[in-house]
């Protein structure tokens, strides 16, 4: 019997989600109240699709949600989305999860919690790309930084430069060359292509590279790629949105702040919460501005305004300056890969970050394997624990015997991580972090369990 999920809310979320979990023969319907958005879901996605407001009772009443087993308020308006979800619990929905914008639901003295809504689960998208942006900022030289198992494992994206000493080289070259830099290659992004690597790939110059490993490795991973951190100083934030006062707020203690805000009302009411660092009222496309401001001393630019176009002009401007680090935040993520071919490599968006927070949440729930989406390189990983009578135990293969198709990048073992290699091996109760297309996750659920 498949899954019965109901999703309010058919923007970049609500699209992206739809059609991750169509492809998993999910039972999906949507709502919106934009025709628009709802023609595009009927255009390109395998789903019931309802025009109308998805915190009306009517509108609701035409679904059965008695038989739902997940309900996701996933619409701009954090007010849609509680009504949504207290309706749709009353109404039988057995799970619900909503997304949020206002942190303020979940702080320990909130006189109202989203508790009272009846959310079993809250997506804050906003928090988490100010996290991601903030892994970006200690891991200087990487374009993507993305920690798995509490923090111990992590992912990090690097660009090669034509000087870096791994480009013509072998990927099991370079890994019995550093025996002491344990790492995994998962994932090469290669002339706006991702493929999963094998031991025989040979490193190119401009290649993307995702190499996992231990936390505290990755400077050392780095430093092999010929990329090792540089020191940032001065942040110039641009943009006084949800994003930016999270960022300014973090980092004003640590870091030489400035924030430029172009509407003066919003500079005005958020400078008081940010002391210590200084607001700027102005364009932040207007070059006589950032000169002014030393742009050519500014070690990290973020670009995080909620127009999408002007963090885009911005990057581009900035570059010219000589700006080491650029992070830019998008909506929509389909302009990932041309804003990469822009030379523009460290790009969070806050939609991915919801997507892939709330399938972990419904895999989770299930009891089946962990499941992230990376959609910039339209690879999956997924976390899957070794079957004492799977076929891998019972046939007694070894990790030589595993598809070229998937890439092993660590075993958890019990409270150990282990960056494989050739010498490894794999054991019932192993929980395993494996990197793939998205076709080939059940051939591996057929493997392990």
């Amino acid at each position: 019997m498949s899954i019965k999920i109901v999703i309010i809310g058919a923007g970049e979320v609500g699209y992206n989600l739809s059609k991750f979990l169509s492809k998993e023969d999910y039972d999906i319907t949507v709502v919106d109240i934009d025709e628009s958005k709802c023609s595009r879901i009927q255009n390109t996605i395998d789903a019931n699709v309802i025009c109308g407001n998805g915190a009306s009772q009517r509108i609701l009443k035409e679904i059965d949600l008695s038989i739902v087993d997940y309900f996701l308020a996933l619409t701009p308006t954090d007010e849609v989305n509680l009504i949504a979800s207290k309706t749709a619990k009353t109404m039988g929905a057995r799970k619900v999860i909503a997304r949020l914008r206002n942190t303020e639901y979940s702080h320990s003295n909130a006189e109202v919690t989203h508790e009272d809504f009846d959310v079993d689960y809250v997506s804050y998208p906003e928090k988490a790309a100010q996290k991601e942006i903030e892994s970006l900022i200690r891991t200087s030289s990487a374009l993507e930084v993305i920690e798995f198992n509490n923090s111990t494992i992590t992912l990090v994206g690097i660009k090669l430069e034509t000087s870096s000493p791994l480009i013509g080289r072998s990927v099991i070259n370079v890994a019995l060359a550093n025996p002491f830099v344990q790492h995994s290659l998962v994932v090469v992004q290669r002339n706006d292509s991702s493929f999963v690597p094998h031991n025989n790939t040979i490193y190119a110059s401009d290649d993307v590279c995702y190499f996992i490993c231990k936390t505290e490795d990755v400077d050392s991973v780095q430093k092999m790629t010929g990329k090792p951190n540089f020191k940032v100083r001065n942040i110039m934030i641009l943009g006084c949105g949800k994003i930016g006062r999270l960022l300014s707020k973090s980092l004003q203690y640590d870091y030489n702040v400035k924030i430029i805000e172009k509407n003066i009302d919003k500079a005005n009411r958020y400078e008081p919460s940010i002391k210590n660092a200084l607001m700027l009222v102005g364009d932040g496309l207007d070059t006589q501005l950032l000169e002014s401001e030393n742009i050519n001393e500014v070690d990290c630019f973020i670009a995080a305004t909620e127009n999408e176009q002007t963090n885009i002009m911005a990057s581009l401007l900035v570059k010219d300056y000589g700006v080491k680090q650029i992070i830019i935040h998008i909506s929509t993520t389909s302009y990932i890969k041309p804003i990469r071919r822009m030379g523009i490599d460290a790009i969070v968006s806050k939609n991915i970050s919801a997507v892939n927070e709330t399938i972990k949440f419904i895999q989770s729930d299930q009891q089946s394997i962990d499941i992230s989406r990376f959609e910039d390189i339209d690879i999956d990983s997924i976390e899957i624990v070794v079957k004492e009578n799977c076929k891998f135990v019972v046939k007694s293969y070894g990790i030589e015997d595993l598809p070229e198709s998937i890439r092993l990048g660590a075993i958890i073992r019990k409270d150990r991580v282990l960056i494989p290699s050739i010498n490894s091996k794999i054991l019932p109760n192993d929980k395993l972090l494996i990197f793939l297309k998205p076709e080939y996750i059940q051939k591996v659920e057929d493997l392990f369990q």
